[in-house]
């Protein structure tokens, strides 16, 4: 490809709204246009890293026996009724009717569809386990579209569902999906990622992991336990939650008066105490009828609503007016003598504390002296709090939690039967008995580990793509195209790179060296072959890195040998042994 001929614009700035490195440069090298709120159309650059992403997915997926298929984007929404997705999914679904009045939907994921597939065609025991893959455009209408590709509205994504007959080769197969991603991640050049626990969402099933690229800019929370030899990773919406038990001594109860003190902040400079002492009461309501659910928790630590929300099977949202006839008093509340209209939930930060500060459920008053055990008598306790830094590792016990952000690159679930139960999809076994067969879900977001990639691999010129997945292997840069014997070398160079194996971009166009060289650094090709009238004069050419680590001049003659040299070497960080 020429430059010349190349569409898309190379821009010295984009908006300073935009903080994010990788949209930014992705912007300014031509790469996506924003066509709408979280939807982009690619140019050819990041059409060609998109395709070479796909074709490494699809070579790990067919490794461990993955059929691609393909799924329709427009589903009727009785599929998703089936399953019970259509009525428990919100706004993110995007439904809408067609000409006859049939309620459609756009696709968001596949497991219906995948269920719809393989129903009535894997009928018995001996047809399984087997896995479909497919690598298709979704929809999903994000509240929050943000950072370019990282969090989009439409997206191209690679997901696969795998069908079992036991749990057992459920896990087995899991766990080679688990390493073929590894593997996928390491071919594509990222470098600092790492795979956590994670909460399954509305994807439903019981265990989950997500592969995370660990960057400040990333939203997602990560629990990462800093002891080497222990190796426990969360994501913090799953992380379980593991307090110091701070005993103490068992005091008297008693009523204190509380002027106008509601917050905790206030509480502790007014009582002189500890915010771990106080227990802290967060009213939510459960969205379906506003009913009120009130959370006791340590009054240093914050309430996880995805562990609230699994804990309760509900959408709920915090309290935003408590009524009065509720019997809730807000600012004071308390578990003893509790009679408000509303569920109750003692998180687990409290065990063993034995003498908590908590509301009186009175106006402007307080209690001190609170022992759960003996003022209320037996409770559940359900872990409901949010990790944080320094907390106590839940796996090898020692204080060494640490909290980092992260970017979700992909991700997998053990969904169990609840597609193939809700959908009736069954195959016969041994003994010709109907079984539902077990899932497995698999997926990987193609734009969004494009902006990772950019994310993690960039200076401030612009990408330093892998070799693996940049859109081109080498770009020639010509220095004088008025110059027969510069265009001549250019030329030649330009033909023999692309019968050698490699995808070559030659910039041909009458520019100042400077121009030029700031596009190459957007372009972001591993290899730069750099032809001047000054090299040509001493017979060389000028062959370097975009990440500048290596810099070499090479007879003309022996170019193309060079650049075969260097890429072996560049690719050879990418191949997995």
């Amino acid at each position: 490809m020429k430059v010349s001929s190349l569409l898309g614009e190379r821009l010295k700035t984009v908006s300073d709204d935009i903080a994010i490195e990788s949209q930014s440069l992705m912007l300014r090298g031509g790469y996506i246009k924003n066509v709408g709120n979280g939807i982009y159309s690619f140019y050819p650059l990041a059409q060609r890293i998109s395709r070479k992403i796909q074709n490494i997915i699809r070579q790990e997926m067919d490794a461990i026996d993955g059929q691609e298929v393909l799924f329709p984007v427009v589903m009727p929404a009785s599929l998703w009724q089936e399953s019970g997705r259509y009525y428990s999914i919100g706004a993110e679904m995007a439904r809408f009717k067609d000409r006859s009045g049939a309620d459609l939907v756009l696709g968001m994921t596949h497991e219906e569809a995948s269920v719809h597939l393989a129903k009535n065609t894997a009928k018995s025991y001996t047809q399984y386990p087997f896995m479909i893959y497919q690598i298709q455009t979704k929809f999903r209408d994000e509240a929050r579209a943000r950072g370019g590709l990282i969090r989009v509205r439409e997206f191209t994504m690679k997901d696969g569902y795998s069908f079992h007959t036991s749990q057992e080769d459920l896990e087995k197969y899991y766990y080679r999906c688990f390493d073929a991603y590894d593997r996928i991640f390491k071919r594509v050049g990222l470098k600092n990622f790492v795979a956590v626990k994670s909460d399954s969402g509305m994807m439903g099933g019981s265990v989950s992991h997500e592969f995370m690229l660990l960057t400040p800019i990333g939203e997602d929370t990560l629990a990462i336990c800093s002891d080497e030899k222990c190796g426990y990773r969360a994501n913090m919406e799953a992380a379980q939650t593991v307090v110091n038990n701070i005993g103490g001594e068992v005091e008297e109860l008693k009523e204190v008066s509380t002027p106008s003190v509601k917050t905790i902040d206030d509480l502790c400079a007014f009582l002189k105490t500890d915010a771990k002492k106080l227990c802290k009461a967060v009213v939510y309501q459960i969205n379906e009828d506003d009913s009120y659910v009130v959370v006791f928790v340590r009054g240093d630590l914050e309430v996880n609503e995805t562990k609230l929300r699994n804990y309760l099977k509900k959408e709920i949202h915090k309290a935003q007016e408590i009524t009065v006839e509720s019997g809730i008093v807000a600012g004071f509340i308390g578990p003893k003598d509790f009679k408000g209209k509303a569920k109750v939930l003692y998180d687990s930060s409290l065990i063993g504390i034995n003498s908590l500060i908590s509301g009186a459920n009175k106006n402007d008053t307080h209690v001190t002296g609170l022992n759960i055990e003996r003022d209320i008598g037996k409770v559940e306790y359900v872990d409901l709090s949010k990790i944080y830094e320094g907390a106590i590792c839940p796996k090898c016990g020692k204080p060494t939690i640490t909290l980092s952000n992260g970017i979700e690159i992909g991700n997998i679930f053990q969904l169990g039967t609840k597609y193939s139960k809700s959908m009736n999809m069954t195959y016969v076994d041994e003994n010709n008995t109907p079984q539902y067969p077990i899932m497995g879900c698999y997926g990987i977001g193609v734009g969004r580990l494009i902006a990772s990639i950019c994310e993690e691999s960039h200076d401030k010129f612009g990408p330093i793509w892998p070799i693996s997945v940049a859109p081109f292997d080498v770009e020639i840069c010509n220095l004088r195209a008025d110059d027969d014997e510069v265009n001549k070398v250019c030329e030649e160079l330009y033909e023999t790179l692309p019968r050698m194996g490699y995808d070559v971009l030659y910039d041909d166009r009458n520019i100042r060296p400077g121009s030029m060289f700031a596009d190459a650094d957007l372009f972001g090709c591993p290899i730069r072959v750099i032809v001047s009238p000054k090299n040509l004069a001493n017979g060389v050419v000028e062959i370097v890195t975009r990440d500048k680590s290596f810099r070499i001049e090479k007879p003309v003659s022996e170019a193309a040998e060079q650049v075969m040299f260097l890429a072996i070497k560049l690719e050879q960080e990418y191949k997995i042994k």
